[in-house]
């Protein structure tokens, strides 16, 4: 079957139509968010979840772009852990909380004073970071990621840092590994292939199915930062390469 071919101008309105959407939605639904402040953390996420499975419905129904998931059977039911995963676009910081239970976002603090999206991250109760002050932020992200595992949450790192453009590999960091070992929590990496259908710094989404695949847990007891690092890079550049 032949896929559907859409002209510039047809892809340019369904994106505009979208980015309308997503941009009215997320003010209006911070409102939501903030108002659920005083109910428990479950709850929040909860919340969270909701808007994004009709997110992404939208995002299906308008652009055409859809997913599919490999690997769902290495998410543990009785542990939990560091997600490392690709960061190429917007979409995977969406989807990861569809699939993990309330995972706790690695983030810059600046990024909670954005008005309606901050708003909604900080009710998630992510782990922000003060960069600015670069002698103690790994401290922070250990002492704060710590308290995180043990309540049972996840983390959620993209340990490249920004997004890259698809089809590039950035420079991965330290951060997740040495919070992995300190701890002694397993890494679950993820690969995707989002940047290929929704490129970072462009308007215009392009249709097409999504492939996400979450590989095995790498264990962190009893490993060094480094051979943390270098398994899950190899790991998810080699799944990328099949992907």
């Amino acid at each position: 079957m032949n896929k559907k071919i859409f002209s510039s101008v047809n892809l340019f309105i369904r994106s505009l139509i979208f980015s309308t959407y997503s941009l009215t939605t997320m003010a209006l639904y911070s409102f939501v968010c903030l108002a659920a402040l005083p109910f428990p953390l479950h709850y929040r996420h909860g919340l969270i979840r909701a808007y994004m499975r009709v997110y992404f419905y939208v995002l299906k129904v308008v652009c055409r772009i859809d997913y599919r998931v490999e690997g769902l059977e290495n998410i543990p039911k009785d542990r939990n852990g560091i997600i490392m995963c690709k960061h190429q676009s917007t979409w995977e910081t969406f989807f990861l909380p569809l699939y993990f239970h309330a995972p706790a976002a690695l983030a810059k603090r600046e990024l909670g004073w954005i008005p309606f999206f901050g708003w909604g991250l900080a009710v998630s109760e992510p782990i922000f970071i003060d960069r600015k002050n670069k002698s103690t932020a790994m401290q922070q992200i250990i002492e704060k990621g710590r308290k995180c595992l043990e309540q049972g949450r996840w983390i959620m790192i993209f340990p490249e840092g920004t997004r890259v453009p698809y089809g590039k590999v950035g420079q991965y960091k330290l951060g997740g590994a040495r919070l992995a070992a300190t701890t002694g929590y397993p890494v679950i990496p993820v690969a995707h292939n989002a940047g290929k259908f929704w490129p970072r710094r462009k308007f215009i989404k392009q249709p097409g199915t999504i492939t996400v695949v979450i590989g095995p847990l790498i264990e962190s007891q009893g490993r060094e930062p480094d051979e943390i690092l270098s398994l899950t890079k190899n790991w998810i550049e080699d799944t990328m390469t099949r992907i």
